[in-house]
């Protein structure tokens, strides 16, 4: 491989041999594997410095808690200095670089937020683990929701939506089909398990809003966001459809730009293997769909696995960068996977990569990065550079010093719970309960108890009820009470209104990736 220049990223060299990243390449995506310990971990953060410097902004997930060390310099220790003057390695130029936390919990980080409608049904399945069946009962419920003109914001909004279908199922089913009382019930059970591991503090708002990753500093170096990832890890299915909604965020968000000097964000993506374990044939179709796609907005997304076998061959095609660390030939299945490695990478006439892939030390790799042509250069077998920054955690002290310091101090960590789903509905259902009296209905005859009007007296019409700035707005685009008996002028006012409300709406508020995961952006 040639050597490094001005422009590129030095990741790793042996001797005279030299791998470095190409930054008009760094969006055809990569990906980083290897064993347990064998120096994923340092190969990301040498690759975050070296993308930062650049001035490139970098997302990635901590999920051992160690990477935060990028923020704060790295000094000369004994063990390190030995392994670099044996591996004839430079030393490295120590110093920190600009990092804002972020934590969906919003303990060691500033607080990371989506509305349930954004997210939409199909991630939200996978993150409930629903069936096909119930799936499909799940998007019922966002569409008429949607009709309604109900804001889906929060975990609440959901299960009171849930329960509103649920109960008035057989209301539905000529227009929207069957719905079934089992599926609402397993709906409901997955919202209580979600709920039970935290993660209704990642349902809310204020949203994120994806541009807060997209900072540089006063020195132009991108800057590195870490996601305190140790806890969400006890909710995998919550870790893999947050990072996979944000990434479809960056595609929503950014323009088409095709391929430019160096990226606008490069996306690690940690553990990814989480992302495909039994996902289904649909979610897998859009992930591939997303990764081929978002290269043109300007992202590069390097995934980060023990085995190469855990990312499908559909997406396995379109990783052009690769870091190969050891892997471990000790199964049947591991013995596989290495084979797998060895056929993926460029051929070197002067190396066996089947044999060097279970031989390599820690902080060694097979590497093959694409050249200014676009296509994969020779494997070469070297040492993944020290980075530059510090090794390990850091402090709490100093964890608190960056979050009162960063750019988005204050902005995400006050919650903001507004009249959405859960509240219209509250209000309809107190709409709805007998009064003891029974009102007239507009064409003359006696209305039941469950939608006479509440207060009033006997044979005269009650006062509607006063009516705040949400319930008008939701009137306008067809959210009001819709059950409620009303003569045909007024039906067909009402039509016309919410057809065009919902039309202006889905107009507004849609992005082209809510089409493709079925979200709405509100």
């Amino acid at each position: 491989m040639t050597a490094s220049t001005d422009a590129s990223i030095l990741i790793a060299q042996h001797g005279d041999t030299q791998c470095a990243l190409l930054p008009n390449k760094a969006n055809r995506h990569g990906l980083i594997t290897g064993a347990t310990g064998t120096g994923k971990t340092i190969t990301l953060q040498t690759m975050a410095e070296g993308f930062s410097r650049l001035g490139v902004p970098v997302f990635m997930a901590d999920i051992k808690g160690d990477l935060t060390g990028i923020s704060q310099p790295g000094s000369p220790q004994p063990k390190l200095s030995q392994i670099i003057k044996e591996r004839g390695l430079p030393e490295p130029a120590y110093q920190a670089f600009p990092t804002t936390l972020w934590d969906v919990f919003g303990e060691q980080g500033h607080p990371v937020r989506a509305t349930v409608s954004d997210l939409g049904p199909l991630l939200l399945s996978r993150m409930l683990n629903l069936n096909e069946t119930q799936a499909g009962v799940l998007q019922l419920v966002f569409k008429i929701a949607d009709d309604d003109g109900l804001l889906l914001l929060d975990l609440k909004d959901l299960r009171a939506m849930c329960q509103d279908v649920g109960d008035n199922a057989s209301q539905y089913t000529t227009e929207y089909g069957n719905i079934s009382a089992a599926s609402i019930g397993a709906i409901q059970r997955g919202l209580m398990q979600i709920e039970s591991q935290g993660g209704e503090k990642f349902f809310g708002e204020p949203m994120l809003n994806i541009a807060d990753f997209m900072q540089t500093d006063a020195k132009g170096q991108g800057v590195v966001n870490i996601l305190a990832a140790d806890k969400l890890m006890n909710a995998p299915r919550l870790y893999a459809t947050f990072l996979l909604w944000m990434l479809s965020e960056l595609f929503e968000t950014l323009p088409e730009v095709g391929d430019l000097d160096k990226p606008k964000i490069v996306f690690f993506f940690d553990e990814a293997h989480l992302l495909f374990n039994d996902a289904p044939k649909v979610l897998l179709e859009r992930i591939e769909l997303v990764v081929r796609l978002v290269r043109s907005k300007g992202v590069g997304v390097y995934f980060v696995t023990q085995n190469p076998l855990d990312i499908p061959d559909s997406v396995l095609a379109q990783l052009g960068n690769r870091v190969q660390h050891a892997l471990r030939a000790f199964t049947p299945r591991d013995q596989k996977a290495v084979k797998s490695a060895a056929d993926t990478m460029r051929g070197n006439p002067g190396l066996d990569i089947g044999t060097a892939i279970t031989e390599l030390a820690v902080g060694e790799a097979l590497i093959s990065f694409l050249d200014s042509k676009g296509s994969p250069s020779v494997t070469q077998r070297v040492f993944v550079l020290p980075p530059s920054s510090q090794i390990g955690p850091i402090t709490p002290d100093q964890r608190k010093t960056l979050l009162a310091e960063s750019l988005v101090a204050g902005v995400y960590e006050k919650e903001v719970d507004r009249a959405s789903a859960f509240e219209a509905i509250k209000g309809r259902t107190q709409a709805r309960q007998p009064a003891g009296t029974v009102a007239p209905s507009p064409n003359g005859t006696p209305a039941s108890a469950s939608t006479a009007p509440t207060g009033g007296t006997a044979g005269t019409p009650a006062a509607a009820p006063e009516k705040g700035i949400f319930d008008s707005i939701g009137d306008m685009l067809g959210g009001g009470t819709r059950r409620t008996r009303t003569s045909v002028g007024e039906q067909l006012a009402r039509s016309a209104a919410s057809s065009i409300g919902r039309e202006v709406g889905r107009q507004i508020i849609r992005g082209v990736l809510g089409g493709i995961f079925g979200g709405s952006r509100r």
